[in-house]
């Protein structure tokens, strides 16, 4: 009988014990087409994390993320030296925190993603991740977000959520160096972009939010309040002779909503965001640093319909109001545009999708076919385009010249 037991024992499966590390290797090339065609980028990226417990009270994760990007210093005669000091090597803390639970509260202490809304294409009620935007918005959002040092307090009840945020060292959008490929700022021919001026470590500057979510009916709503200082920056003109802007971080805050449902045939979603205290670029040579504050209400619903087993197709009209607009702005009053997103899976591991944006008050587009092969459960490789068009100082518009073709192969682990 011992021996039977010993034979059944072998033959039992046994779990595969779960790694503590994860992570990725991933090389991709950009190559920008139009004339003068250069590399934008030949970035090899590395992302090695760990998770483990503190007992049974507590747990924790760390992961950091090394950057090198090979595109700057090969095309040395397209970018400037800052640039590419700025692209050359980069080590980031992506994640560094502590999870643990008291007086029924669940805390998270330490570096870490807040998500509060997320749509497809475009950021609406995503407001408190910083974003590295040096490549616009053409990543994958996951990769896109900066954490934030934060502290986060949750409850949750049956069918509802409440969630406190302290952030005492803020982190804000990373837009690069002038001259880089996807700097967001238009400067006008002669003028100088000084180096971020970035508020300091004070208690003046910290970020706190609150978050109430509730399931009603099969609606998943929720609504928030965020006070900040602005992850964005804001180009101040500093100087009229020579003309100089200084990018800024104003104090800001924040009201906004989410709801989503899914009716069956398709998902419905979206999102609403209110600001108070930004400022915007003008043409007016009054306005005090060239700039005219606003309120302004940016907003989307949208619509995830999956067709068959292998379709899937995602529509989105989104918006902002100026609320205090004036004809010295270079924006109308209402601002309107659309996304369609139109995914095909051929096999379980090779799919196609060209995701389409574009403004309504002018032509100002981008187009982004990709198809993506799932060679393994670890190896995913990606190729597509990214093409840009419309009005010279448009949103995507002015990234007319920097339309490029892209390759990524990844390695999970």
């Amino acid at each position: 009988m011992d021996d039977l037991d010993s034979l059944l024992d072998v033959a039992q499966p046994v779990a595969a014990e779960r790694s503590p590390y994860f992570g990725f290797v991933e090389f991709s090339a950009a190559r920008a087409y139009e004339s003068p065609s250069h590399w934008s980028k030949l970035r090899a990226r590395g992302v090695l994390g760990m998770t483990g417990r503190l007992g049974d009270a507590a747990k924790w994760k760390i992961s950091g993320r090394l950057d090198a990007d090979m595109a700057p210093a090969v095309e040395s005669d397209i970018y400037p030296t800052a640039v590419e000091r700025d692209l050359r090597d980069e080590f980031m803390v992506r994640e560094a925190y502590v999870d643990f639970a008291a007086g029924g509260l669940d805390y998270r202490v330490g570096r870490q993603h807040v998500v509060w809304g997320e749509m497809v294409g475009l950021f609406f009620a995503d407001v408190v991740s910083a974003r590295d935007l040096r490549e616009f918005y053409l990543p994958e959002f996951d990769q896109m977000r900066t954490p934030q040092w934060a502290v986060r307090a949750e409850h949750f009840g049956d069918d509802w959520h409440l969630e406190a945020l302290w952030i005492p060292v803020p982190s804000y959008d990373d837009i690069g160096k002038p001259g880089g490929e996807f700097y967001p700022f238009l400067a006008p021919a002669g003028a100088r972009i000084a180096h971020e001026d970035k508020p300091g470590n004070r208690p003046g500057n910290m970020n706190w939010g609150l978050r109430a979510s509730r399931l009603i009916d099969g609606w998943d709503l929720s609504a928030f309040y965020y006070r900040s200082t602005d992850i964005t920056q804001t180009f101040y003109r500093t100087s009229d002779a020579p003309l100089v802007f200084t990018p800024r971080h104003d104090r800001i805050r924040q009201v906004g909503a989410t709801f989503s449902k899914d009716l069956g045939s398709f998902v419905l979603k979206g999102e609403a965001v209110h600001t108070h205290g930004r400022k915007f670029n003008t043409n007016n040579p009054a306005a005090p640093y060239g700039l005219e504050a606003s309120d302004t209400l940016d907003y989307v619903v949208g619509v995830d319909v999956p067709i068959g087993a292998d379709w899937r197709v995602n529509a989105q009209y989104y918006g902002r109001t100026y609320y205090g607009h004036n004809d010295w702005m270079d924006w109308d009053r209402n601002e309107q545009g659309w996304t369609l997103l139109v995914n095909h899976a051929f096999t379980d591991a090779l799919e196609a999708e060209v995701l389409m944006v574009s403004a309504l008050n002018r032509e100002d587009y981008m187009i982004r076919p990709k198809v993506v092969w799932q060679m393994t459960p670890v190896w995913r490789g990606i190729a597509g385009f990214d093409i840009f068009g419309g009005d010279t100082y448009g949103v995507f518009g002015r990234y007319d010249d920097k339309d490029r073709a892209y390759l990524e192969v990844r390695r999970d682990f």
